[in-house]
């Protein structure tokens, strides 16, 4: 049996921690690698340079929207892809990230977490924004 008030400071934990990465992740692409850097990158890989901004404002506002706990199931939900992408990039180097250019476990650990957190929802602590979760994902309570 689950007990819920732990089940809550469980999804807070995790929401917090994902959010913390991505926040992290982003922006290490503008102060370290800069958006144009990055833009070069996804072209370098094969992708539109544009996908680059994309991948930035999702990880940053994702990020934030996470740690607040802000739409939480949506976000989570929306980042998938983001995670998807990363994974496929990743996919050639083996499994583990110490490979040269980073393998895909973590990726692949990201894209597990999100779902679980778009299951578990926000736990304590959060924003709610009332009744725009449960109409876009059904409510899990």
């Amino acid at each position: 049996m689950t007990n819920v008030r732990n089940a809550d400071y469980a999804a807070l934990l995790l929401r917090v921690s994902l959010g913390a990465l991505f926040l992290a992740h982003g922006l290490l692409k503008v102060f370290v690698f800069t958006l144009p850097g990055t833009a070069k990158f996804f072209e370098q890989l094969g992708y539109p340079s544009l996908l680059a901004y994309v991948v930035v404002a999702a990880e940053i506002g994702g990020g934030l929207a996470l740690i607040f706990g802000a739409l939480t199931r949506i976000v989570s939900v929306a980042l998938i892809p983001v995670m998807i992408g990363a994974l496929l990039v990743h996919l050639p180097n083996g499994w583990l990230f110490s490979n040269a250019n980073g393998g895909w476990e973590f990726p692949a650990l990201w894209t597990a977490l999100l779902i679980v957190q778009a299951l578990l929802g926000p736990g304590a602590f959060a924003v709610r924004l009332p009744h725009a979760e449960g109409q876009a994902l059904g409510s899990m309570r």
